[in-house]
């Protein structure tokens, strides 16, 4: 989870396009959720590297985009000079015309009119930029021009994952799968360059590309992934990511089966590391609520897993990790093989692993993707943020999950949030009351822990170099 949290797009202001009041009504059909623009041609709203929410604003201050922005013509031509899309929303685009046009969207699961207005030429835009099966309809005098019904079979789709953040693309990553299997389009996903080799050899049918890459000209449909912090109009995700979890989201904007799916993982090289039994722990993460804070937790069960004859591998990137006067150090007596290495190489380790314990991090994620159990210490964040596992760690009796409460905003800024309980006797109590005893007995559970020292494995303080 959250290793440099998503980053929202937001809607850009623009002057010439109006948002409908959800409460109103035109025509006498609901307005929801959707915008007029009468200047033919004007610019679709773009994105926002803000990870704090969608927010419609009139300020002249624009942030750089965290997605190169749709094609500003919508990319599919239709009679009479009509052009529409669903990159971002559903499009249309209504030529200078002497007698007014009449449009119409529709959900076509829900059977909800969401907007319907005339106008004499302009743009049309939902304001849902999620899957939504769309029905678009024109008329004008009377007569039924163009009538279009949401397929995305054999059609180009983009799917776009923010930069930074392993865990989150790694969990969102199947449903994009699933969503391509579902309709049958031609899909292209844009990441960051270091992520693609996870997939791009397990996936050959999906075409990989950074943002910069992405020809935005190209596309029928396209869905920005990401955490939508402040959007309550629900404008980028139909369920809020906190109530739903952080990986499941994807399956809600994209509209598939939510049910947890590891994604395929493509590791160049596939063998194991080191002869040795051994187990991966990961133990830095990138805000302080999100590490396991009791002071004597990783050097007690570093212990622990060495007399139970295993060799215990550090695969953080970074070896120690914090601000200000707070850092975070790897646990005494594990092997370092930390550092910026290869993806791929972090797979590796990973696979061959008896199991995995860490934090909500994206390593956790990497592990859970091939095939590895996890041993996963928090109190941040609530058991259905991240996926089922019968191995996680967490203290009911203390203050916990606020990553998960909506009343909260997270502050990326702020390494030592603590939203309840900051600068106070409990801050961080969520897993500084986690003890070594609690992670102990859920490892024991493990099927056949132990079983290497009981036949002469590696065991005490032995350590060997790794090849």
């Amino acid at each position: 989870m959250l290793e440099g949290d998503a980053a929202a797009p937001s809607i850009a202001a623009d002057p010439a396009i109006a948002v409908l009041d959800r409460a109103g009504t035109l025509n006498g059909q609901s307005s929801a959720s959707a915008a007029v623009s009468t200047a033919p041609g004007s610019e679709t709203p773009g994105a926002s590297s803000s990870a704090a929410a969608p927010q419609q604003s009139g300020s002249a201050t624009a942030q750089k985009p965290t997605f190169r922005p749709a094609a500003k013509t919508p990319t599919q031509e239709a009679p009479h000079g009509v052009r529409f899309d669903f990159n971002d929303g559903c499009r249309v685009l209504l030529p200078d015309a002497e007698h007014p046009w009449r449009v119409r969207i529709t959900d076509l699961d829900t059977g909800n009119v969401l907007f319907e207005t005339e106008i004499k030429g302009g743009k049309v835009a939902s304001t849902k930029r999620y899957y939504v099966r769309f029905r678009v309809q024109v008329w004008q005098q009377g007569d039924n021009v163009f009538l279009h019904r949401y397929s995305a079979k054999d059609r180009e789709v983009l799917i776009r994952f923010p930069v930074g953040t392993l865990g989150d693309t790694v969990g969102w990553f199947s449903y994009a799968a699933k969503f391509k299997e579902r309709h049958g389009c031609r899909l292209t996903c844009s990441m960051a360059e270091k992520l693609i080799p996870l997939f791009r050899d397990a996936y050959p049918d999906i075409t990989f590309v950074t943002d910069e890459q992405t020809e935005p000209e190209r596309y029928y449909a396209s869905y920005s992934m990401g955490l939508f912090f402040n959007d309550k109009n629900f404008n980028y995700q139909p369920s809020d990511f906190r109530h739903v979890g952080l990986h499941r989201t994807a399956a809600y904007i994209l509209g598939v089966d939510p049910a947890d799916a590891p994604p395929r993982i493509a590791i160049p090289d596939d063998t194991r590391p080191i002869p040795e039994p051994y187990v991966v722990i990961a133990t830095q993460s990138t805000t302080q609520a999100k590490y396991w804070n009791n002071p004597n937790g990783w050097h007690d069960i570093v212990a622990f897993l060495k007399e139970a004859g295993y060799r215990v591998i550090c695969i953080d990137q970074r070896r120690v990790y914090g601000a200000g006067l707070v850092w975070n150090h790897i646990p005494h007596g594990a092997e370092d093989e930390t550092g910026d290495r290869p993806l791929g190489e972090r797979a590796r380790w990973t696979k061959h692993a008896e199991f995995f314990v860490g934090l909500s991090s994206g390593l956790a994620w990497l592990a859970w993707a091939t095939g590895t159990p996890v041993v996963m210490i928090s109190g941040f964040s609530h058991p259905t943020n991240e996926f089922a596992t019968p191995y996680r760690v967490i203290n009911y009796h203390a203050c916990n999950s606020c990553w998960n409460d909506v009343r909260q905003r997270f502050d990326h800024k702020d390494f030592l949030w603590c939203p309840h309980h900051k600068n106070t006797p409990r801050q961080f109590e969520c897993t500084r009351l986690i003890t070594s005893e609690h992670v102990k007995a859920t490892i024991r559970r493990i099927p056949g822990f132990g079983a290497h020292k009981a036949k002469g494995g590696l065991g005490g303080s032995e350590v060997r170099e790794s090849v």
